[in-house]
């Protein structure tokens, strides 16, 4: 990718666009299309896309090796491309009775069962935290019940599995080595399917900048941290999470050629000067704080303390 003074394209935007995930789809069978949630797919079609979680990984492989290349036009007009690792930052996945119950044998102990190898994912709850689990099921069971969001526990689904990173950055490892490993104990982390998933599955991924080239420019805005936040279920495919990039993936996507995963929620860390938002127009502005206010409006309705989120935004929560 090429910027020039000319690209309508800000640096937001090709960060955005450079650190979205496209994933290889498939096609579900006919004869399961009719056996699909119907709260969760209202919509008859006659086919129907979806991608698995092993695929959605797999499009952060060698970012999480190498790092993302986010190009970036400076205001002197010199261009540098600027390289994010991406971390898993939060992740909850809720699926439906059936599907839960086909990895009971997994989960059996209870959605913390993970308490001894992944410590970071249960340890140190804070008293909200806890209320919200007790607001449903129990933690045994997996299921939360949420009125405010969807008014009904079966359109939301079963907890099948939860991580909120606590670690600090430095003692964090690259996404796709942490759900290698969280995998081994949940195999559903790579099995299921986005058909599989309630509309309130979602992740959060924490990109860190690692270096950029050509090297030797000290650019305190090349500094800055991002936030993205992501929904796994095939239910927000056919609508606009993002009209920007959302929209003009559809534009020039055929069927088949992927599902694209554009983020519905964002939120920075240390975002000074106006690298990334442009002073000649406040649109870059306007869609930060539109992605601030949809990411935390979003952690709210599912009672979720992300703690990533609370650093990042300066929240000091209980």
């Amino acid at each position: 990718m090429i910027l020039d003074k000319g690209s309508m394209q800000s640096n937001l935007q090709c960060f955005l666009e450079c650190t979205t995930p496209v994933v290889q789809s498939q096609f579900l069978p006919k004869t399961e299309i009719r056996d699909l949630n119907v709260l969760w797919h209202p919509w008859e079609r006659e086919k129907v896309e979806y991608f698995t979680l092993g695929d959605l990984w797999n499009c952060f492989d060698e970012w999480s090796a190498y790092g993302a290349g986010v190009p970036i036009l400076l205001n002197n007009n010199e261009t540098l491309v600027q390289y994010y690792v991406p971390y898993l930052s939060a992740i909850q996945i809720f699926t439906s009775n059936p599907a839960r119950n086909s990895f009971r044998e997994e989960t059996e102990s209870g959605d913390c069962e993970t308490r001894d190898s992944f410590s970071d994912s249960c340890s140190d709850e804070s008293e909200s935290e806890k209320q919200w689990r007790s607001d449903g099921c129990s933690s045994e069971e997996g299921c939360l019940e949420q009125e405010s969001l969807w008014h009904r526990s079966d359109k939301l689904g079963c907890l099948y599995f939860q991580y909120f990173e606590r670690s600090t950055p430095y003692g964090r490892v690259p996404l796709m080595d942490k759900i290698s490993g969280l995998a081994q104990r949940y195999p559903g982390l790579m099995s299921l399917r986005s058909v599989d998933l309630s509309p309130a599955s979602w992740m959060a991924v924490a990109w860190y900048p690692i270096y950029h080239i050509p090297m030797g420019r000290t650019i305190k805005d090349l500094s800055t941290c991002f936030l993205t936040y992501h929904t796994l279920s095939s239910s927000f495919q056919d609508m606009d999470l993002d009209d920007d990039i959302e929209s003009a993936e559809k534009k020039k996507r055929k069927e088949g050629e992927g599902i694209s995963l554009p983020p519905f929620g964002l939120a920075t860390y240390k975002m000074q000067g106006n690298v990334w938002v442009s002073s000649e127009s406040g649109r870059d502005q306007e869609r930060v704080m539109s992605l601030l206010s949809v990411a935390d409006s979003w952690l709210k309705q599912l009672r979720v303390q992300h703690h990533d989120f609370n650093y990042f935004t300066g929240i000091r929560r209980g």
